[in-house]
């Protein structure tokens, strides 16, 4: 191959390297985002079932759901806390 075939694939793998990462990243905070909802909707299930013969409940609904897997046990008490409050 002449010089100029090896820079232009040279150029292409560089482009397909940087389009292939401009695909990944998203799909990577969707996977955290995922988890991060799993962990919560986890947590919110416990706490319902542990508060519940003292009259707790928490709704499980996509904001609570991600505040308790963000914020994780903090964020659960803090929802309790609300719910009580309010």
């Amino acid at each position: 191959m002449e010089g100029k075939t090896w820079v232009l694939v040279v150029l292409g793998l560089v482009g397909l390297y940087l389009a292939a990462g401009l695909v990944l990243r998203p799909l990577r905070w969707l996977l955290k985002l995922l988890v991060v909802a799993a962990v919560g909707l986890g947590l919110l299930v416990t706490a319902n079932l542990l508060g519940a013969p003292l009259g707790w409940h928490v709704a499980v609904n996509p904001v609570t759901v991600l505040a308790a897997g963000v914020l994780n046990v903090p964020g659960v008490v803090m929802l309790l806390l609300l719910g009580q409050i309010l």
